[in-house]
């Protein structure tokens, strides 16, 4: 939290046996009955000349009196006025969900964001601090779903949602939140942003990119998307581009006439999601589908504008592209704010597990009488190569006990304590789990193999693709080791296995660089 104001904006109620949602009325907090509704102030905002029109009516009797009941009135719940915009002041319960289903109720000011809300969590969770916790806003019953900018207001998303409406909070992982400010010549293709190179010929393409990013702004992006017509499961090809006045399509092939350019959403009134399970609820050609979804359009399917990509690339670009249209310069900040709070010292509290920096990563050879930097790829898998043996020989004390005790316990099921390991976890939910963390270069999790019993699966992401890699078990002069290569390389435990390779390359087509975790509320 910055500021001492903003620290007391955001609290826990207290737990009680009656569920996440029940508060009592400790000191300092009015008691509220649940007989009265919070939302019958709204009502001394009506403009008052329809006050004397109101009490000016005939004492007629109501032959529907459980119409105007507060609960079922139809100015209250009107699903056009929803929750009503949040008032400064005021306090709101925000339930927040893990990826385990488990729910935790907090009380937010209007003011709160979605970064303090997820500082929060960490705290009251215990999870190492970074910049990848994010709060994701789920639509269950659209298969929508978007993860929230450090910035937004949580207490104001909450408000848009429709009575009722299976909505809710998640808090997880996204490592591929400020993927485009780290890898963004590969996250926008010179092939979808071919019209801005052909306006500066002078710019590489990698520099390109990175003056619009520096500047907030958002590169012309073009390219065909499969559109499904309104009301209707019929989906047609349009080539579609993004300028600086918005989102267009050409209804003649690739044509940039004016006259074949058909204007197509507003992003600055919109919210743009992930769709999770397009094929079955819309029926997407692909599997690689977004949405649309205007303020205005608050449930049901009427109203979403439905697209969908050829690949998990294209659909990447659209969606930073319309990121950085939408939040410009805010996206920027908010992602040298999460920079800088890295380089803080962390709250005083137990001793988060090892994270170490990337920058700090190298290879070294220390081999000679001083260490070097490696910079040589193929000298880089020798030395790897080499560590791993030098490794298993300084290991050998951990096994010098009689062969009855080479298996021990403990050394069997170590890894089972470290948050990267998943335990007996199926192929298909490794890569949603995966999926739903971000797709980014070295994200990771190891698990149980499902078709061989003493074996294990190291499942990684390289090119917004999910490889999986066995290890087996092996056995030399009564040690037990772990191999990925049929014994050229060897590790003690699967700790060792991981560690190494968060490195080094190895066999790996990239180091190993985030691990998939779950946490519990």
């Amino acid at each position: 939290m910055e500021g001492g104001a903003q620290q007391s904006s955001l609290w826990e109620p207290p737990e009680q046996d009656g569920g996440p949602g029940e508060r009592d009325g400790g000191e300092g907090l009015p008691e509220v009955k649940r007989s009265q509704p919070l939302l019958i102030h709204g009502s001394s905002r009506q403009p008052p000349q329809e006050e004397p029109r109101a009490s000016s009516l005939p004492s007629i009797p109501n032959p529907f009196p459980e119409l105007c009941s507060p609960s079922n009135s139809p100015i209250l719940s009107s699903p056009a006025l929803g929750q009503g915009a949040p008032r400064e002041g005021t306090s709101h319960v925000v339930k927040v969900f893990g990826e385990d289903g488990a729910c935790r109720s907090l009380e937010a000011s209007a003011g709160t964001t979605a970064r303090q809300l997820c500082e929060t969590l960490v705290r009251r969770t215990r999870a190492l601090h970074d910049h990848s916790w994010a709060l994701v806003e789920l639509h269950q019953h659209l298969a929508l779903e978007r993860c929230l900018e450090d910035h937004e207001s949580v207490v104001e998303v909450q408000s848009s949602w429709a009575p009722g409406a299976d909505s809710r909070f998640v808090f997880r992982k996204n490592f591929a939140k400020y993927e485009l400010f780290k890898s963004n010549t590969s996250l926008f293709p010179e092939v979808m942003v071919s019209s801005c190179l052909e306006a500066n010929k002078s710019m590489a393409h990698s520099e390109l990119i990175q003056n619009f990013l520096n500047s907030g702004s958002c590169p012309e992006v073009q390219g065909f998307l499969q559109l499904r017509e309104a009301g209707r499961k019929v989906w047609k090809r349009f080539h579609f581009s993004l300028r600086r006045s918005g989102l267009y399509y050409s209804t003649k092939g690739t044509s940039k006439d004016p006259r074949h350019l058909q204007y197509f959403a507003d992003l600055t009134e919109s919210n743009i999601y992930y769709v999770t399970q397009g094929k079955k609820l819309y029926g997407t050609p692909t599997e690689f589908g977004f949405c649309i979804k205007p303020h205005k359009v608050r449930s049901g399917v009427k109203g979403l504008k439905l697209l969908c990509s050829e690949d998990e690339q294209s659909r990447s670009c659209w969606m930073a592209a319309f990121r950085l249209f939408k939040y410009g310069m805010q996206l920027y900040r908010n992602y040298q704010q999460a920079q800088a709070r890295l380089s803080q010292p962390p709250w005083i509290g137990p001793t988060p597990l090892r994270s170490v920096s990337d920058n700090a990563l190298v290879a070294m050879d220390f081999s000679g009488c001083t260490g070097r930097v490696i910079e040589n790829p193929n000298e880089v898998l020798t030395a790897a190569l080499e560590e791993a043996q030098a490794w298993r020989k300084k290991t050998t004390h951990r096994y010098s006990l009689p062969a009855a005790c080479h298996s021990s316990p403990l050394s069997a099921a170590i890894h089972r304590t470290q948050p990267w390991f998943h335990g007996r976890i199926s192929r298909e939910d490794t890569q949603q789990l995966i999926g739903r963390q971000g797709l980014v270069d070295g994200v990771f999790l190891v698990r149980e193999s499902q078709r061989n019993p003493k074996g294990f699966v190291l499942s990684l992401c390289h090119l917004q693709r999910i490889k999986h890699y066995l290890i087996l078990p092996s056995e030399e002069e009564g040690r037990l080791y772990f191999t990925m290569d049929d014994g050229q390389t060897r590790f003690a435990d699967l700790i060792q296995l991981v560690e190494f390779h968060q490195i080094n390359r190895g066999i790996l087509p990239c180091k190993l660089r985030h691990y998939c975790t779950c946490v519990a509320l």
